[in-house]
């Protein structure tokens, strides 16, 4: 009984990650960041009313460009209209 149970929560996981429909993960970095996006997508302030899709992007986003060094629309010019 233990071992089916064990099985069954392995497959669930491992699917799970397939159907989410991420890209595969690039570096050590990107894992690190995916992680934390995760954990802190539902604590996190929002002020904007994100999706919790958006706020999980702008999450690893921010930790990406951290982790780089820099901001993270650093080469990215304001546009007016």
């Amino acid at each position: 009984m233990r071992k089916s149970v064990l099985a069954l929560v392995f497959v669930v996981s491992a699917t799970s990650r397939v159907l989410a429909n991420e890209p595969p993960i690039q570096g050590p970095a990107d894992a690190a960041c995916r992680e934390q996006a995760r954990t802190q997508v539902f604590t996190a302030p929002n002020p904007n009313g994100l999706s919790l899709w958006d706020l999980g992007s702008q999450l690893w986003h921010s930790c990406m460009a951290a982790y780089h060094g820099r901001s993270p629309n650093a080469d990215r010019r304001e546009q007016r209209f």
